[in-house]
């Protein structure tokens, strides 16, 4: 029977034969995920001779990977913001960028009284954003929303398990909020322009859902929409917040400047990119 450490070894050899960068890492996590073991036990018992079911298991998930299926996939969740997110390929994996939206929001959310107040996170895939911001905000009544009815059970799914009182609706973008205002609004919706889209690397083109990621009009199409929808929804003094995509922020910016908004802001993720947007009602 193969060892730890041979198994350790040939993983990495087929990851970089298929071109998956930080072979060595990934394989150590894919190792760890299927042996439900920790990285440091997989140098200390490098000799511990595997099983043939472990040697099954492991050989299953370095053939997804190889397949390029990310990791978050092949583990079934993702952390974020302290939070564990079931993840599927009904819903994209959450990005380190939108764990600096959701502290750029919180760092907002501190200075204010939250009591009685409403957070709607639409476009919402996995439910990451709307709660990871009721588990740091208990107090805030959370509502999320998503056209694909998957995500939305995903959503429900990741409430659950994370123990966090959030109501799920399905619709698209708005509709399932006719008649209703909010306090504050946060929106991550598809921003990818079809031409984006074909270059993207397999792990995102060939196994994320396309409907989450790709939209009309040079990718401004729900932007477009919201600067026309959104004035009716948000409350005065109401906050909204938005991820967008990059060089995207000059013309979602004047899509918004269309209307008396106040405080119309873009930000930069950590790589100093455009990546997400923000502004203040009247």
């Amino acid at each position: 029977m193969k060892t730890l450490s041979e198994i350790l070894a040939l993983s990495t050899q087929y990851l970089e034969e298929r071109k998956i960068s930080r072979a060595r890492r990934e394989a150590e996590d894919l190792l760890c995920d299927a042996l439900s073991t920790t990285r440091m036990e997989l140098y200390t018992d490098s000799e511990r001779p595997l099983t043939q079911p472990e040697l099954d298991l492991c050989r299953s998930r370095l053939a997804r990977r190889g397949n390029r299926e990310p990791l978050a996939y092949i583990h079934g969740s993702q952390k974020f913001f302290d939070c564990d997110i079931i993840v599927t390929p009904d819903v994209l994996i959450p990005r380190q960028e939108t764990e600096v939206l959701v502290d750029k929001i919180a760092a907002t959310l501190e200075s204010l009284d939250l009591e009685g107040k409403t957070l709607w996170d639409v476009c919402t895939g996995s439910g990451c954003i709307g709660i990871a911001l009721k588990k740091r905000f208990p107090q805030l009544q959370v509502e999320l929303s998503d056209v694909s009815s998957a995500a939305a059970q995903i959503a429900r799914e990741n409430a659950t398990r994370n123990a966090v009182d959030v109501q799920v609706h399905e619709g698209d973008l708005l509709a399932p909020f006719v008649g209703r205002h909010c306090d504050f609004f946060v929106c991550n919706p598809p921003y990818v322009t079809e031409t984006e889209y074909a270059s993207l690397e397999p792990e995102v083109r060939d196994h994320e859902p396309k409907g989450a990621l790709v939209t009309e009009d040079q990718g401004l199409a729900l932007y477009r929409r919201l600067a026309q929808e959104l004035r009716g929804h948000l409350r005065p003094g109401g906050r909204a917040w938005f991820e967008l995509g990059t060089g995207q922020g000059e013309a979602i910016q004047a899509l918004f400047a269309q209307d008396p908004w106040r405080k119309l802001k873009i930000d930069c993720d950590w790589a100093g990119h455009e990546r997400f947007f923000s502004l203040e009602n009247e």
